[in-house]
């Protein structure tokens, strides 16, 4: 533990630095609108809670308020105007290097005509989309950046939530109530985008580092379950990622340099008196600029930079258009050694290179048709290239290659989307989605009577997809409401598609505690390399045996209960029952294959359309939300997932590890004058859960092929040991005249634990070897805002 040692006495010393005696202040300014219209609310009230003189404003004729001269540290607003909803927002975290500025929705009341004072309260377990009832919840930037080992990604922030297991800590694949990462869906600003993930590989929603840039997000919705009609091909979740606007006053910059990159963002307006503003942030891996100064940092070279954007443009009379977009570049080389005295396993004699390259950009064009009523377009470009080759060095050092893959994908799509607020009762929202993709794409690999690279993927091409969805939102009363629609999918390639009716209610008999029920049917694309997969058939000739295989589909069922004991701590249970169909399997009677279990990478195995798998379980959260400096999340989960092979039996699937359990929590220390000036947080999570599901070797058939082979028949009937880790971050925020600086450190795995991913045949030593999951990590960061 000597490293833990050294790298706490250098954080702590940061601590020694004199507080100033001069009070800090920061402006608070934003817009209000309306939840559904997104109109803006004209002479709403908002005022900073506790403030002593109290300090507010009105909202002007474009919804816009500005509230200056407001003390840094955690404040409370009300925001009242008449017809709606009175909303608490708490915990606005009001830092002297940067402005605050809010984007605020207001929902209408539903009693009309009467004295009625309705509050409403921010809460994070309901999501930002008033269309989606439940298994959803919201997310912000402050908790990517402040739960321990969360490193700024949603992905790894969201296995402090209940239903979600990583399934290999070494990077950001998760599962959702037992299904595989290949599951996910990601959205930006209303439109599917690539994996937005460095280092990921084909047919997997996860990497090892993430592109997206804490800097440009706002607060977002995680979806587990039954989503909303307008949310199509996907099955398992869906990461909805909204964009901030950059300040549109002035000019504004974060430097941010740590083991995972160096960090610069800039935002401001383009000029005075205009509402325009861009935000923009590149990244450069830390790994990469070690490397140049000749530190090498593990066996292989690793590269890797990003950069993220949004730009907001408002016109007068043709609406706003914003132009946003990310693009992430990564690869890894490794060179084996040509000295077989230094080879430990068969893998130290293999040579490879991986990139793997990911953007998307987008113009989307919002236009307020009317008071009730907008429309929204976007046009976007996705565009993925990733790359692989593999050599082997023979017992001569010659170097032998084991196999290519190429995967190029272009995507343009055009998302088309109407909401109308009808009244404070009844809205619907209803769009079109046409995507062309062209695609080129090559897999090969060595055969396994290890003599030929055979060639199993040769294809390129242009394939479609087309969706649409409407959906209506029904207040039947103030305590009841509805949300139902159907979702429509379509590939042109093999003419499959899904109809997808949605439903969903919510009934809430006081201000405490609200019941809700989901049903959705959902429908989802296969990776598109498995519909090229070729084999030779009886005469020689190249067929393609997977090209008609169907959606997989899933129907999604979860009943579940929230009950707030006070504004700050609550406790939710949801159940949840999956049935999928039409599931990828082995055409062998014998295999035991099924794409439920698969996480990444081509397939190229012969399937049919017959499998089937089952997910269900029983969810709890405890929660208490940010009070008096304190919060924490409980989150548990028992739960089942199973699949039907071709062969008629059931097995679990790679992910059944039957119960999980994780706590999240964190406490801060404020100093300095009137507690805001200096901040130490210490941040904890902990995660207990069972083991990924493993099939047991079969090592005389491995022996003999000098390759891992599997016992088929006993399919994942293994479970690897029980995982569990810890997780604890130490932070200090220092508020200055004009700057906020903040360090951290990261302690990832603090016990070191070793725990387990699978087994594998070692040919070099012929043992059955375990391979384990990350080790400890300790990340260092520090960030200026000004």
């Amino acid at each position: 533990m000597k490293i833990i040692k050294y790298f706490t006495t250098v954080f702590l010393a940061r601590l020694s630095s004199l507080v100033s005696a001069q009070t800090l202040t920061q402006t608070i300014r934003g817009v209000v609108i309306d939840q559904i219209s997104q109109s803006p609310l004209i002479g709403a009230n908002v005022i900073v809670l506790n403030s002593n003189p109290l300090l507010g404003g009105a909202t002007d004729v474009n919804g816009v308020f500005v509230i200056p001269k407001v003390s840094v540290g955690m404040q409370n607003l009300r925001i009242t105007f008449m017809g709606y909803k009175e909303l608490i927002l708490p915990n606005v975290n009001v830092t002297s290097g940067k402005e605050v500025v809010l984007n605020i929705t207001l929902e209408e009341n539903v009693v009309m005509g009467k004295e009625v004072v309705i509050t409403d309260e921010v809460r994070k377990d309901r999501p930002l989309n008033e269309f989606t009832t439940v298994s959803g919840r919201t997310f912000s930037v402050e908790e990517t950046q402040k739960y321990a080992a969360a490193v700024n990604d949603p992905a790894r922030m969201s296995t402090a939530f209940a239903g979600v297991v990583a399934t290999d800590d070494g990077n950001n694949n998760i599962s959702i109530r037992g299904n595989s990462p290949a599951g996910l869906l990601w959205r930006m600003e209303g439109v599917e985008i690539p994996n937005p993930n460095h280092f990921s590989s084909e047919g997997t929603s996860g990497g090892g580092i993430s592109i997206l840039s804490a800097q440009l997000l706002t607060n977002s919705d995680f979806l587990t379950g039954a989503f909303a009609p307008e949310y199509g091909n996907a099955i398992s979740g869906v990461f909805d990622m909204k964009l901030r606007k950059g300040n549109n006053r002035r000019t504004e910059r974060t430097l941010q340099a740590g083991f995972l990159g160096t960090d610069l963002a800039i935002e401001g307006p383009f000029k005075t008196n205009y509402d325009g503003s861009y935000l923009v942030n590149y990244r450069y891996s830390t790994l990469s600029l070690l490397n140049k100064l000749g530190v090498s940092v593990g066996d292989a070279t690793t590269n890797f930079q990003d950069l993220s954007y949004n730009v907001f443009l408002p016109t007068r009379a043709s609406g706003t258009f914003s132009f946003w977009g990310f693009v992430g570049l990564s690869n890894q080389v490794s060179t084996a050694k040509k000295d077989s005295s230094k080879w430990e396993t068969d893998f130290d004699r293999y040579s490879w290179e991986f990139k793997s390259n990911t953007g998307a950009s987008g113009v989307s064009h919002f236009v307020q048709l009317d008071k009730n009523t907008f429309l929204k377009n976007t046009f976007s470009i996705a565009v993925t290239a990733k790359e692989q080759s593999q050599l082997k060095l023979d017992h001569e050092y010659n170097e032998v290659s084991q196999g290519f893959q190429r995967y190029d994908q272009n995507k343009y799509s055009l998302n088309s989307i109407l909401t109308k607020k009808i009244d404070s009762r009844n809205s619907v929202k209803a769009g079109i989605i046409v995507s062309a993709i062209f695609y080129d794409f090559r897999f090969s690999y060595m055969n396994d009577t290890k003599t030929a690279v055979e060639t199993r993927i040769d294809q390129n091409g242009t394939a479609y997809t087309l969706q649409s969805f409407a959906q209506w939102n029904f207040h039947a009363t103030e305590k009841l409401t509805f949300n139902s629609g159907v979702h429509f999918l379509y590939f042109p390639l093999n003419k499959s598609h899904s109809i997808e009716p949605r439903i969903s209610a919510k009934y809430e008999p006081d201000d405490r505690q609200s019941f809700s029920i989901g049903y959705g049917l959902h429908g989802q694309i296969q990776p598109m390399g498995v519909y090229f997969a070729q084999k030779l058939d009886n005469h020689g000739s190249v067929t393609q045996p997977n090209r008609n295989i169907g959606l997989t589909k899933a129907h999604h069922l979860v009943v579940g209960y929230d009950r707030s004991f006070t504004s700050y701590f609550h406790v939710k249970l949801e159940a949840y029952y999956q049935s999928l169909f039409n599931v990828p399997v082995s055409t062998s009677h014998e295999g035991t294959f099924s794409i439920l279990n698969n996480e990444y990478d081509f397939v190229t195995e012969s399937l049919t359309g017959t499998g089937k798998g089952e997910n269900k379980g029983l969810e709890l959260t405890v929660e208490q939300y940010l009070h008096n400096d304190f919060y924490f999340l409980l989150s548990s989960s028992i739960y089942d997932s199973k699949y039907k092979a071709s062969n008629g039996n059931w097995y679990n699937t790679r992910f059944n590890g039957n119960y999980s359990f994780s706590l999240t929590g964190g406490k801060e220390f404020k100093t300095g004058e009137k507690f805001g000036k200096r901040i130490v947080g210490i941040n904890v999570k902990s995660i207990y859960s069972g083991g990924l599901r493993n099939t047991p070797i079969d090592y005389a058939a491995s022996l003999a092929a000098g390759d891992t082979k599997y016992v088929e028949s006993k399919a994942f009937s293994l479970r690897a040991k029980e995982y569990f880790r810890t997780d604890v971050k130490f932070s200090v925020k220092r508020n200055r005249k004009k700057s906020t600086i903040t360090w951290s450190l990261d302690f990832q795995n603090i016990t070191n634990q070793k725990n387990e991913f699978g087994e594998y045949f070692d040919p070099l030593t012929a043992k059955t070897k375990t391979s384990y999951q990350a080790p400890l990590i300790p990340v260092l960061a520090y960030k200026i805002d000004f």
